[in-house]
């Protein structure tokens, strides 16, 4: 580990929430909550816990797919979940540190909607609004189209809808509002800018009608793991989430991206990567294969295998294969969804042979890591991964709500701390300082 990683790019942590009524695959197991997309009182009490753990930021994830046959997503609790921006502002006024990154699409957005629902989250959180920026994975279905827009013209539609919402946010400074009552003056004309973009996909004339955002600007986050999603986060992306299982395959990745960024003047001081890790801990190695058995005994199996298999675009449903017999794979068509994660689920299974008992031991229904072990060799991985490069930090996928965050907060942070990878106290209440990222 050199002077510079340290100074330079500090160690993130991030956690993963659905929005929906459980969080974890296995649902089932008596403990777990299974609704909070009713009990609003269930997200802020994970928040706080979060908080009291000093995560840098939840990333709440969202979808807009249509559900042509509702039996299939009859023994998942997959259907209903919050309205990302929704939840997030009422946990804007029950939390005070933790960052609050939401997620939204640019194929079926706006972006003066978007500029102005993260702006206002930002005031209302006292600047700690993100938005995870995706081109989504299907969807068009539901928004009057007959299928889903093509892979390229999402990504050419993601980088101007990303220029346009980043200048309405400087449309209006923050000196503007004099609101001077002896003059009569409210704001200051000069400090108005409208925007008057008329680009490929859109025209807007701004200004931006919602307070002037905390933080300069927003955190912008991003997933792309193909060839275009890459150039986008190498772009505009400052916290990355992506999906590995191999250090050596993150290395590479993150190598990419960064090569990528300094094309357009960036370098790891702006950009924090952090793969999915789903770990189940316990306090002895015994204990934490208990947890595991215990979890996999409440999973549907056959369930989570078929969502895989669906969100990798296998064209195999792994919930038909032989349990003992090693899963092969003839030519796979690309698809035009999650190509990342088709290519990273495809690959693994095409080099290690697995069964879909592996399947199950080793990844989550959304294509995650798993991780079973002591808060010591848990953070013995995070820690290798972090030095040797591959990684920025991460992004923890709760296995169960709220047993998992309680387990994680209090066996694993306290290790993290020991070690010196994350923080005892807040430094600001702003993301953007607390995650040391320069504005953009």
């Amino acid at each position: 580990m050199t002077a510079s990683r340290i100074t330079r790019v500090p160690f993130a942590l991030g956690a993963y929430f659905t929005g929906s009524a459980t969080n974890g695959d296995a649902w089932r197991a008596p403990e777990d909550d299974t609704d909070a997309d009713l009990t609003f009182e269930r997200y802020r009490d994970y928040v706080l816990t979060l908080e009291k753990g000093r995560f840098d930021a939840i990333f709440l994830y969202d979808n807009v797919l249509p559900v042509p046959d509702p039996s299939r997503i009859a023994r998942t609790p997959a259907l209903a979940r919050w309205d990302t921006f929704t939840l997030l502002a009422a946990l804007a006024v029950t939390s005070s540190h933790i960052g609050l990154i939401g997620t939204a699409s640019t194929t079926f957005n706006e972006p003066y909607n978007i500029a102005r629902r993260v702006a206002s989250l930002d005031v209302l959180s006292g600047g700690r609004a993100g938005w995870n920026v995706v081109t989504a994975t299907g969807g068009g279905e539901n928004f009057n189209l007959v299928s889903h827009v093509d892979h390229a013209l999402r990504y050419e539609r993601a980088h101007e809808f990303v220029d346009v919402v980043k200048g309405l946010w400087n449309s209006i400074e923050p000196e503007a509002f004099t609101r001077n009552k002896n003059s009569g003056v409210w704001l200051d004309p000069s400090r108005v800018h409208p925007l008057n973009h008329k680009g490929r996909f859109f025209q807007v004339a701004g200004p931006l009608n919602s307070p002037p955002p905390i933080q300069h600007p927003p955190i912008l986050a991003q997933a792309g793991a193909s060839g275009a999603g890459k150039e986008l986060a190498a772009r505009i992306g400052e916290i990355i989430y992506t999906a590995e299982y191999d250090i050596n395959a993150a290395r590479t990745y993150r190598s990419d991206v960064l090569e990528r960024a300094a094309r357009y003047g960036r370098d790891d001081r702006h950009i924090r990567i952090l793969p999915g890790l789903a770990p189940i801990v316990g306090r002895t190695d015994s204990e934490a294969r208990e947890k595991f058995e215990r979890y996999q005994s409440y999973l549907d199996k056959a369930d989570v295998l078929r969502a895989i298999s669906l969100y990798s675009s296998l064209g195999t449903d792994l919930s038909q294969w032989p349990e003992d017999r090693p899963i092969e794979l003839s030519s796979v068509e690309e698809t035009n969804s999650h190509k990342s994660r088709q290519s990273l689920i495809v690959d693994w299974i095409r080099k290690t042979r697995p069964t879909v008992k592996d399947i199950l031991h080793n990844f989550t229904r959304g294509g995650h890591r798993l991780l079973i072990g002591t808060p010591a060799s848990i953070v013995d991985e995070i820690e290798e991964w972090y030095h040797t490069g591959a990684c920025d930090g991460f992004n923890i996928m709760f296995t169960s709500a709220p047993g998992g965050i309680n387990d994680f907060v209090e066996l694993v942070i306290p290790e993290l701390q020991r070690r010196g990878l994350t923080r005892k106290f807040y430094e600001s209440r702003i993301l953007r300082k607390n995650l040391r990222i320069p504005p953009t």
